[in-house]
């Protein structure tokens, strides 16, 4: 952290050379934002004009990632004929679209499904966590499949959804256009999965990740504070550095670092002193009631921090689901063991009460129709029940869902076997679901993203889901 009382030799105005020499970098500034703001690439987005359902539609995405894998069976390819050992403990229930069944323990989403469609036939034929969420976060298959605890290195070095947009849409009013919370996705021992970097775009179009905890009582993003030990007098000298550092520029031996670190610099100050970026956090102004209704747990308050972002001007947000510590497996979607204990338990009702508050929040504030929303998971989980009675992995085919902006409302599309096993009809790829909210973004299949060596690679390598959009 810089130190403006320094015992280095002073430059002429009585400021340290060391002190201006290290503005610029978030050490320089005394914060801890998440990821360097680097320079801004030039990154027009398409100018061509799709006239096709659903094209543009989209302001903004939430992501809803459900790390372990979202069970199929349990949420929405319930299957309610099949023996015992493939069914399940738990039933099905009527939906508010005529004929559309979910498993019993989404009441809340059974209510919103006029909202979305449901896609029952997506495949990755991957059957790792690490593996399969990287074709699910950047639409390509991961080489080779089924790799576990693997880490971000070439070849599977293709950009998240974020590091895309954060490619193709400028930030503003301080705000990034791509935001992770509330935490990293990781398997055990903190190995983070591939896929949820900017990767070969380069580490300035990263998303921001915001870990923190909106539930708790005294909740303040660390990022966006002022360190304890920086004051107003000391955020206000800082400020003066940086103009001094202007002044500068003509110095040959500053001028680089000047032209480098200047801009972010002044990012950096913009969001800690721009009220509208700050206030994008301050989820202590939502009402009680609407926080209840979100659930006052780690995951349904980082949703509707999410629904906060995006109406501040943030263009995709993930929301990934994190472990909880004070249930014996952790509380990821992973349920090897007792599937139908934790499903019951808590997964099922936080999830559900989470995400009906999310749709019916951006719905009566008329977010619906500008916000895509994506329910999301590595994979799901194997038909037949194991030994021990849990349901292991399975990338063959699981069910997702999206709604809101550009999408097709109470629809299913896809179907699966009597077992849930295998696709029927309908089945679709991770690389159709990225080239799907990329068009309801906007972006044409001829948009191409450039490596850093300045190396063109497309932005969409599948089929956008055409049966889906409105």
């Amino acid at each position: 952290m810089l130190n403006f009382v320094d015992s280095a030799a002073a430059l002429c105005d009585g400021r340290s050379r060391r002190s201006v020499l290290r503005v610029g970098g978030l050490q320089a500034l005394g914060l801890s934002l998440p990821g360097l703001l680097a320079a801004k690439q030039a990154a027009a987005e398409s100018e061509q004009r799709d006239q096709s359902p659903g094209f543009g539609s989209a302001k903004s995405v939430i992501l809803v990632w459900l790390t372990g894998g979202p069970p199929q069976h349990e949420t929405w390819d319930p299957k309610p004929q099949a023996p015992a050992e493939i069914r399940g403990e738990f039933g099905s229930i009527e939906s508010v679209v005529p004929g559309l069944r979910v498993g019993e323990l989404m009441p809340g989403l059974a209510l919103h499904t006029d909202k979305l469609s449901v896609l029952r036939a997506v495949v990755t034929q991957d059957q790792a966590h690490s593996s399969s969420g990287y074709q699910m976060l950047t639409g390509v298959p991961h080489q080779p499949l089924s790799q576990e605890n693997v880490v971000s290195k070439a070849p599977n070095l293709s950009p998240s959804h974020g590091a895309i947009m954060r490619a193709l849409r400028a930030d503003r009013d301080g705000l990034p256009s791509a935001i992770t919370l509330p935490r990293h996705i990781a398997n055990d021992g903190e190995i983070l999965w591939p896929g949820q970097t900017a990767g070969v775009l380069g580490r300035q179009f990263d998303p921001w990740l915001i870990t923190c905890d909106p539930s708790l009582p005294d909740f303040q993003v660390p990022d966006l504070s002022l360190p304890s030990e920086v004051s107003g007098a000391r955020f206000s000298s800082r400020r003066e550095l940086l103009a001094t550092l202007d002044a500068t520029q003509r110095q040959a031996d500053l001028a680089a670092v000047a032209g480098r670190f200047s801009h972010h610099a002044r990012q950096a100050f913009d969001l800690l002193a721009g009220r509208a970026a700050r206030r994008a956090f301050e989820i202590s102004e939502e009402p009680d009631v609407l926080r209840e209704q979100y659930g006052r747990n780690r995951f349904g308050q980082s949703l509707l921090l999410a629904r906060r972002l995006v109406q501040a001007g943030v263009a995709l947000v993930q929301v990934n689901w994190t472990k909880i510590e004070e249930v014996k497996n952790n509380g990821s979607w992973d349920t090897h063991n007792n599937h139908f204990s934790d499903l019951k338990g808590f997964l099922m009702p936080r999830m559900d009460k989470a995400c009906s508050a999310l749709l019916q929040d951006l719905q009566q504030r008329g977010l619906l129709d500008e916000t895509l929303v994506v329910w999301i998971g590595e994979f799901g989980h194997t038909p037949r029940i194991n030994a021990n009675a849990g349901r292991d992995h399975w990338g063959n085919c699981f069910s997702i869902a999206l709604g809101g902006a550009g999408i097709r409302r109470g629809f299913v599309l896809g179907e699966s076997d009597p077992q849930g096993a295998f696709p029927v009809s309908g089945a679709v790829s991770a690389a159709d679901i990225t080239a799907t909210i990329f068009h309801c973004l906007g972006y044409a299949p001829e948009t191409l993203l450039y490596d850093q060596s300045g190396r063109p690679f497309p932005l969409i390598r599948g089929e956008v889901i055409r049966e889906i959009l409105a």
